[in-house]
């Protein structure tokens, strides 16, 4: 478990850093590059990737509570409409007029949809931990951005093709899932 939570943690150390401590990333960027910065963020993410792996794959999960039955289905959907959101995080919605931040959306709705499926020990230190995350990352980059100036709308045609993308992008995620997690979605 102890794996888990040191991956869990860097990931959000790592990605706090531009949003909490951007006088750091400055400095980084001063020694480093932009180049060299990027890379040593991406290889400290995954370095986080892998512990939260090397941690999901050894930790013995202890059941603190059982999940609802009746929860399933709309856990589900939860998922869909964050993946929908991990989609529009680079493209153009209409739902970007309501969401700041559709990616970290996506990710808070993804750990959400996992702890109602999932009521185990290590699941909710990586789901609850990414949610937690994601949560906190939204309020601090708001804190230092300041005042969100929305996109104009798009034509409705762009969502129509992102709820396309978004199935196709669940529908390789179930089929990769088993491998990746060792857990088939059911």
């Amino acid at each position: 478990m102890v794996l888990l939570v040191l991956g869990v943690l860097l990931f959000a150390g790592v990605h706090f850093i531009p949003s909490l401590a951007p006088a750091v990333k400055n400095s980084w960027t001063g020694k480093l590059g932009e180049n060299g910065y990027k890379g040593v963020f991406s290889l400290l993410l995954l370095a986080s990737f892998a512990l939260m792996i090397l941690g999901w794959r050894s930790a013995q999960p202890a059941f603190v509570y059982a999940p609802p039955p009746a929860l399933h289905l709309p856990s589900l959907g939860l998922m869909y409409l964050a993946f929908f959101l991990l989609v529009i995080s680079n493209r153009p919605s209409r739902l970007r007029l309501l969401v700041r931040h559709p990616q970290l959306t996506g990710v808070a709705l993804w750990g959400v949809a996992h702890l109602l499926l999932n009521g185990d020990s290590r699941s909710l230190v990586l789901f609850g931990g990414m949610t937690a995350w994601a949560v906190l990352e939204i309020l601090a980059i708001n804190r230092r951005d300041g005042q969100w100036t929305r996109e104009p709308a798009p034509a409705i045609s762009a969502d129509v093709i992102n709820v396309a993308i978004a199935a196709v992008a669940v529908v390789v995620v179930i089929a990769l899932h088993p491998w990746l997690s060792g857990v088939a979605v059911r």
